[in-house]
Parts: structure tokens; C-alpha cells; sequence
């Protein structure tokens, strides 16, 4: 199929930057969530929270910029994913308002309080699985003629493995979040945990990767046909380097800690950067297999979009509200760097 440059693939782009950007900072406050039952004190529950609850809801904004991105530019598309994806979509806006909700609640509560960590967990739990269920989905593609006599052609061993793959992924940015933000026990425990959830997100990579290879002809013709392949290539071999040095930073920062030595800043905050740079890949590696579909093999970017005039319409406000959500993201994140300490505001 011959592409046209413009703005539709300006568009394209940009709905995956917008996808990018939710996943890697939501990702990590997800994980938190995730991780919340492997902590057990209130103490530790308190810093888990305080430690993303100055940049949570900010971080969701790439979900609903994403979503008006793919609803005003791709409605073709934003239809077809909507009404094949509803269950899920839904779940997941469920799981985020209960984890909404327990950030306002839990910290002014007392007897409730062990309900509202149930809600957290679960909550960002819900969320991140039912991501993983759309991107299963996503990936193996559907039958085009039975989706309208099925609603639940989401619901595949596939995408219920590749649902669990993201919640372990959004744990592990979770742990290097918490290597980087926190001290002490924390820290040596989210480091320990962090190993060893690298070591099934890996396994799933694998997994995926292969079934993705056998079940789809085209991906693979890609991947391994022609000299674009060997490209292609460097991105398994760069996930695999980025991983080899994310599990000996994390043994590292174990290391330091059961030898009360100080640990660098660089070494705490490398394994966030490296556990980051794996999705990144990941999604690179996505992005290269289904380019140009949004909907694999049924619906293109470009035969998804929406008249020209209607792309130009939306382009200056694109244009001015993307620089000030990166602006007021990184300037939040610069605000709040640092060590969350233990006291009531966090920092």
C-alpha cells in the first residue's frame, strides 16, 4: 500500500508519542498500585503513595490527550477500537476511578482506611490488565466479519497472557521508581522485586515476539526479509543489553545497601532510565510489526483519517496545548525531584 507523507502521518506519530509517554509515566504510578500488596506496613503504604501523589493525575493526561488525538483524527478507527473493545475500556476507566478516588480518601481516613488500600491496589491492578488485554487484541488482530456477532473477541489466551506481560512490565518501572525516589528497606525491596519481575517481562517479550512471528506472515516477511531486517535486529539486541544492565544495577543497589554503603545517584536512578528504555524498544518493535494499521490488516492510518480539513482544524491547538503539557510535566517532575522523605506532604 503506498503511503502518502502529511498530515495524517503527522497525526499517526503523534497518537503514538501520546501513547508512549502514558505508558511510561503512568506505567510506573500503575505499578506502585500493583505492588501496593507486597508491602505490608502502613508506613511503607504511605510512602508508596506519597511518592506519586504529585504526579498521577498528571500523568493520566496523556491518556485523554491520546484519546482526543485518535477520536479527532482517526473516528474510523476510534469507532471500530470503541465497539470492539468496549468491556475492557470500560473496566479500565472503572479501575482508574476507584484508584482516583482511594489517593483522596485514604489519607484523611482511619478505620476505612484498609478499604481504600484494597481499592488502590485493585484498582491500578484492573487498569493495567486491561491495557495488556487491548494490546494483546491489538496485536493478534481480529476476524472482521465476527465482530459484530461476538462482543467478546477480546478474550483469547493470548491477550489474557499479554494483560498479565503489562501488569509485570508496569511493576517493574514501579520498583526502579521506588530504587530512585526511596531509602532503606524500601528500596532494597523494590530492587529485590524488581529482578525478579525483569525476569518474566523478558520471558513474555520472548514469548509474544515469537508467537507475533508465527502467527502473523507479513510481520515476519518484515523482520527478516530484506536489508531493512538487520535494523530491525539491533532492537532485540539493545532490549537484551538494557536488561543485562538493569538486573546488575538492581543486584547492585542490594549489594550497597546489605554493605551500608552509600549509593550513587546515577546507580539509583539508572535502573528507572534502563526498565524506560525496555518499553521504549518494545514499542518501537510494535510500531515497526503493524505500521501502517491501527487496526492490524483491517484499518490503515491513512484510510482512517479524517478529512483534511478536519486535520487542519485541529492543528493549531494540537501545536499549542503539546508544548505546555510537556512543559508543565517536566517542570512538576523537576519541582518534585529528589528523595520522598517520610513526612506527612512527602518532600
Amino acid at each position: 500500500m503506498e503511503l502518502q507523507i502529511g498530515l495524517p502521518l503527522f497525526y499517526f506519530l503523534l497518537l503514538g508519542f501520546a501513547i508512549l509517554m502514558y505508558v511510561l509515566l503512568d506505567g510506573f504510578d500503575l505499578g506502585i498500585g500493583i505492588l501496593y500488596p507486597w508491602f505490608n506496613t502502613d508506613a511503607e503504604h504511605d510512602h508508596l503513595m506519597r511518592s506519586i501523589s504529585h504526579v498521577w493525575d498528571g500523568n493520566e493526561t496523556w491518556l485523554v490527550f491520546g484519546g482526543v488525538i485518535l477520536f479527532g483524527a482517526f473516528p474510523l478507527a476510534y469507532a471500530s477500537i470503541a465497539s470492539l473493545l468496549y468491556l475492557p475500556i470500560m473496566l479500565m476507566l472503572i479501575g482508574l476511578i476507584f484508584r482516583g478516588v482511594a489517593f483522596e480518601y485514604r489519607f484523611k481516613s482511619h478505620t476505612s482506611k484498609v478499604w481504600w488500600n484494597r481499592a488502590f491496589a485493585i484498582g491500578s491492578s484492573l487498569a493495567a490488565f486491561c491495557q495488556g488485554l487491548m494490546l494483546g487484541v491489538l496485536v493478534q488482530g481480529v476476524d472482521a466479519d465476527s465482530i459484530a456477532s461476538s462482543s467478546l473477541q477480546w478474550l483469547t489466551p493470548f491477550s489474557l497472557f499479554t494483560g498479565l506481560a503489562v501488569m509485570a512490565g508496569y511493576a517493574l518501572l514501579g520498583c526502579t521508581y521506588l530504587t530512585m525516589k526511596s531509602r532503606g528497606d524500601i528500596q532494597q525491596k523494590a530492587a529485590r522485586y524488581g529482578q525478579r519481575l525483569l525476569l518474566f517481562v523478558m520471558l513474555a517479550m520472548l514469548l509474544v515476539s515469537l508467537f507475533t512471528l508465527y502467527q502473523q506472515p507479513e510481520i515476519r516477511e518484515r523482520w527478516f526479509g530484506g536489508a531493512h531486517s538487520l535494523i530491525l535486529m539491533l532492537l532485540p539486541l539493545l532490549a537484551i543489553l538494557a536488561a543485562r544492565l538493569l538486573f546488575r544495577d538492581l543486584g547492585r543497589v542490594q549489594r550497597q545497601f546489605a554493605a551500608e554503603a552509600d549509593i550513587s545517584i546515577r546507580h539509583e536512578s539508572r535502573p528507572f532510565w534502563l526498565a524506560a528504555s525496555l518499553f521504549l524498544l518494545a514499542f518501537a518493535g510494535l510500531v515497526a510489526g503493524l505500521f501502517p494499521y491501527l487496526l492490524p490488516h483491517q484499518i490503515s492510518f491513512y484510510t482512517a483519517a479524517a478529512p483534511d480539513s478536519s486535520l487542519s482544524f485541529m492543528l493549531p491547538g494540537v501545536l499549542i496545548f503539546l508544548p505546555l503539557i510537556l512543559a508543565y510535566t517536566l517542570w512538576g517532575y523537576h519541582i518534585f525531584r529528589g528523595k520522598v522523605e517520610d513526612y506527612e506532604e512527602g518532600y
